[in-house]
């Protein structure tokens, strides 16, 4: 892939962010806001933010990358001749966002068929977009533009180790992170795709999870290693069509936490 076509990639995924950001925030902490329950057996809300954040996307995507694939959450596939994906995920977390708080993100992605190349991780609310792909590797926000990296490796018992919903999965799935947070030196839930974004800055060492989407985790995919990290699912494949993930800063720790994860399953 050229320079020219990289740099187009990441204005317009740049634009995506900047389009979706008003109307997340258009709703956000709003008394009138009526979420829907997109049902399936637990509840999976869905609301007006994610409708017209999605739309506003794929209006820049018809304007600027006409022959791009697009997979959103919301609004589904549209095929594409270029050979290139991008990936949206307009309110990835909109169990926070409904309830106010200011973890979630929008996710875009930018993907061939070897998954992810670019992805940003934005959070309109506090304002920081993550960055990374292309030789890329960066956050924006209050605090300017700083650089991403990942945490140097510690043993598992000196990482903090985040997932989203304690029961993460099934109920061999949340056994088996229960013991690879047993021996961690701190857990910490709810934190949607900016678990992912702390990761890739530096903060934390471990993201565990499962039963994800390909639209929840290929932005993230492409920040991380962009940061110099590592993300695989539980076997240590592939993990960008979804499934269960397993992101860490450096590789020692990424495979001290796979094999506890294994070895749980198999017991």
């Amino acid at each position: 892939m050229d320079d020219v076509l990289k740099a187009d990639l990441i204005r317009v995924a740049h634009m995506l962010a900047d389009a979706a950001r008003p109307q997340t925030l258009q709703h956000f902490r709003s008394a009138s806001l009526a979420p829907d329950d997109k049902g399936g057996g637990e509840y999976d809300p869905v609301t007006v933010a994610d409708r017209a954040a999605e739309e506003a996307m794929r209006a820049v995507l018809a304007q600027e990358r006409p022959d791009d694939a697009i997979l959103g959450e919301e609004f589904g596939a549209v095929s594409g001749t270029s050979g290139l994906t991008w990936v949206l995920d307009p309110i990835d977390g909109t169990r926070g966002y409904i309830s106010g708080t200011p973890t979630w993100g929008v996710l875009i992605s930018v993907a061939d068929a070897n998954g992810p190349l670019f992805g940003l991780i934005d959070q309109p609310y506090i304002g920081e977009r993550f960055a990374g792909g292309f030789g890329v590797a960066e956050c924006a926000g209050p605090l300017g533009t700083r650089p991403l990296a990942t945490r140097r490796s510690r043993p598992l018992a000196e990482a903090t180790v985040l997932t989203t919903f304690p029961e993460v999965g099934t109920a061999d799935e949340g056994r088996a992170f229960h013991t690879v947070a047993g021996r961690a030196k701190l857990t910490r839930y709810g934190m949607d795709c900016y678990g992912y974004a702390l990761l890739a800055a530096g903060q934390v060492d471990l993201v565990i999870e499962a039963g994800l989407n390909a639209y929840d985790i290929q932005a993230p995919i492409a920040v991380i290693h962009a940061a110099g990290g590592i993300v695989t699912d539980w076997e240590g494949g592939p993990v960008h069509d979804g499934g269960r993930a397993l992101a860490a800063a450096t590789p020692e720790l990424h495979a001290a936490a796979m094999a506890i994860l294994q070895e749980t399953l198999r017991a």
